[in-house]
């Protein structure tokens, strides 16, 4: 299992009028922990759209629990649970306050494609072969 986290801090803009995280953010959220996932491997988004790999999100599931506030860091938590064998990669997200309280849960599937021909494409051997070792039970 690979695990990475990313802390956020919640400002003003992300809240609604209840003072709280708007419901759509943790989406942004949840993407801003996939990016720095894959990052902390070595891999960015910008250098694998240049190399014509684009990632659409295929589903997205999110299960509120409770808030975040103005001010709060909020801690992401992303998880691969396996080591995609085909085009589709899932990511899980937990969120935590600073008091360590589960905030959401929730997980995003993505596709590998080809920017050029938009065809699904297995995930690239660079990205599988740094995820190796974090999958010991996999041969």
């Amino acid at each position: 299992m690979y695990r990475s986290e990313t802390q956020v801090r919640v400002h003003y803009a992300l809240t609604d009028q209840m003072g709280v995280v708007y419901h759509s953010r943790y989406a942004e959220f949840m993407e801003i922990g996939r990016v720095e996932s894959l990052r902390q491997l070595g891999f960015t988004y910008k250098d694998m759209e240049t190399e014509g790999i684009i990632m659409p999100v295929t589903e997205l599931q999110i299960r509120f629990l409770r808030p975040a506030r103005y001010d709060d860091v909020v801690t992401i938590a992303t998880t691969l649970r396996e080591i995609p064998h085909n085009h589709k990669i899932t990511f899980y997200t937990e969120i935590f306050n600073e008091k360590k309280e589960l905030l959401i849960t929730g997980h995003a599937s993505l596709y590998f494609m080809n920017r050029n021909s938009m065809t699904r494409m297995n995930i690239p051997k660079a990205i599988a072969d740094k995820l190796k070792p974090y999958f010991p039970e996999e041969k």
